[in-house]
C-alpha cells in the first residue's frame, strides 16, 4: 500500500482546506476546540452548508446526491475537518440507515427518504439497543405483529441518541418470536411522531440530555416501511453496524485531541517546568501517539482493502476497539493534565461560547466532562469484548 497521496489526493486535500477556512463558521469551530456542546441548531447548520457544497453525503452514489469520494478522500475530509474544528456529522440517517436503504429498500423508499437526509427535513435516530439487550442484541423483545397493511410495535429502546430530536427511526423489532433470535427480526422504519410513542429522557454522567428512552404502545408502522424481507434485518443490521463501528474509531477526532494534549501539556507546569517534558508525563503521551498511528496506518490499510465499493468485515472491530481505547487514553491523559481543574465542572459553563485562551484553567470544565462522557465509547455501537470476541472468531479462528 503507497502510503503517499498521489498529485490528484493533495490537490483535493487544498481543496478541502480551502472550503473549510471559507465556510466553517468561526464560532461553530470555536465550540469544537474547546469541547463544548453544539446545539441542533449548530448541526444543521453545518449540515446545510456542506449540502450547499455538495459534501453532505460523501458515500452515496452520484444518482441520489451524493459524491462517492473513494476512501481515501474520505480519509482526507476526517483528518482535515478534525483539524479545523468542524462538528462531526451527525451519522444516524447519512452514515447509517442511509446506506442500508440504499442496498435493501425499494426504489420508492430511495427517492422518499434519501433526499429528506440531505435537506436535512429529517432527523433519524436508532433503536437497537434493549434494555437487557445491548450487545447481546438478539435478544431484542420488541414486537411487531402484523395487522393487514400495518404492524403492531409494542416495547422498549434505550440508550437512543438524540432521540429527543429525531422525527424518524429505524428500528429492530421481533417479528417471529418462534424461529432462531436472529431469524425472527425485521428492520422498520418508523415516524416518531406516530401515536403510542414516548420519549424519556436520560441524564448523563456530564449532565448532558444526549440518550434516551422511548417506548411503543401499539404503534402502526405501515409495512410499506419495512426494509427488505420480513425476518431478514438482523442481516441488514450488521451491514449497518460495520458502517458504524468503522466511524467509532475516531481517527481524526484523536488526532486532533492528541495535538490539543500536547498543546496543553507544553502549557502546564510542573515543578517549573511544562508538564510535556515530565518523564512519566511524556512517556505516556509518546505510547499513545504511537498507538494512533498504528491504528491511523490500519484505518488506511482497511480502507484501501474495500475501495471497489465494498464494506470492511470483522476488520471494523479492530478499529473500533483500538480507536476507542486511544480516544479515551486521551481524555485521561487531558484530565491528568489539568490536575485538580478536572474535578468539578459548571454545567452552564458548558454550553458557552468560549473566550480567551483555551488552555485557561477556566476551560477546564468541558475537558472533565468529555473525559466521564467518553468513557461509553468501548461500549456502545457493541462493547469492545463483544468485538474482541468477533475479531477472535472471524479473523483469528479461535
Amino acid at each position: 500500500m503507497n502510503l503517499h497521496y498521489t498529485a490528484e489526493e493533495r490537490a483535493f486535500r487544498d481543496d478541502v482546506r480551502a472550503f473549510l477556512e471559507q465556510k466553517l463558521p468561526a464560532d461553530i469551530a470555536a465550540k469544537v476546540k474547546g469541547f463544548r456542546r453544539l446545539t441542533r441548531e449548530d448541526h444543521q447548520r453545518w449540515q446545510h452548508i456542506l449540502s450547499a457544497q455538495g459534501w453532505y453525503a460523501t458515500h452515496w452514489p452520484e444518482t441520489y446526491g451524493g459524491v462517492n469520494w473513494t476512501p481515501v478522500q474520505k480519509h482526507i475530509w476526517d483528518e482535515e475537518s478534525n483539524r479545523y474544528g468542524a462538528p462531526r456529522i451527525i451519522p444516524f440517517g447519512v452514515n447509517m440507515v442511509a446506506p442500508v436503504i440504499l442496498k435493501f429498500g425499494t426504489e420508492a423508499q430511495r427517492q422518499t427518504y434519501l433526499p429528506r437526509i440531505l435537506s436535512g427535513e429529517d432527523w433519524w435516530c436508532q433503536g437497537y439497543s434493549e434494555p437487557g439487550a445491548g450487545s447481546d442484541l438478539a435478544s431484542l423483545k420488541t414486537r411487531a405483529v402484523r395487522d393487514g397493511d400495518h404492524y403492531i410495535v409494542n416495547g422498549q429502546k434505550t440508550w437512543t441518541t438524540l432521540g429527543q430530536y429525531a422525527n424518524r427511526m429505524f428500528c429492530l423489532v421481533r417479528t417471529d418470536t418462534e424461529a432462531k433470535p436472529q431469524e425472527g427480526i425485521s428492520f422498520l422504519l418508523v415516524d416518531m411522531d406516530s401515536p403510542g410513542i414516548t420519549v424519556r429522557p436520560i441524564i448523563t454522567l456530564d449532565g448532558e440530555h444526549e440518550v434516551n428512552e422511548v417506548f411503543f404502545d401499539n404503534v402502526r408502522v405501515p409495512v410499506d416501511n419495512r426494509v427488505g424481507e420480513e425476518n431478514r434485518g438482523w442481516t441488514y443490521a450488521k451491514y449497518l453496524l460495520t458502517y458504524e463501528r468503522t466511524g467509532l474509531a475516531g481517527i481524526g477526532m484523536s488526532k486532533a485531541a492528541l495535538a490539543h494534549l500536547k498543546a496543553l501539556a507544553g502549557r502546564r507546569l510542573k515543578n517549573g517546568r511544562p508538564l510535556l517534558e515530565d518523564p512519566g508525563f511524556s512517556r505516556r503521551i509518546a505510547q499513545v501517539d504511537i498507538d494512533l498511528m498504528a491504528a491511523a496506518i490500519s484505518n488506511l490499510r482497511i480502507i484501501a482493502s474495500v475501495a471497489g465499493g465494498g464494506v470492511p468485515g470483522a476488520e471494523s472491530s479492530m478499529l473500533k476497539v483500538r480507536g476507542t481505547e486511544i480516544r479515551q487514553a486521551i481524555n485521561d491523559l487531558a484530565r491528568r493534565a489539568i490536575g485538580p481543574y478536572a474535578l468539578p465542572f459548571v454545567e452552564d459553563e458548558l454550553s458557552l461560547a468560549p473566550s480567551g485562551d483555551c488552555l485557561s484553567d477556566a476551560h477546564a470544565a468541558p475537558l472533565a466532562a468529555q473525559y466521564f462522557n467518553n468513557r461509553k465509547l468501548s461500549i456502545f455501537g457493541g462493547s469492545n469484548e463483544i468485538q474482541k470476541n468477533i475479531v477472535a472468531k472471524t479473523i483469528l479462528g479461535l
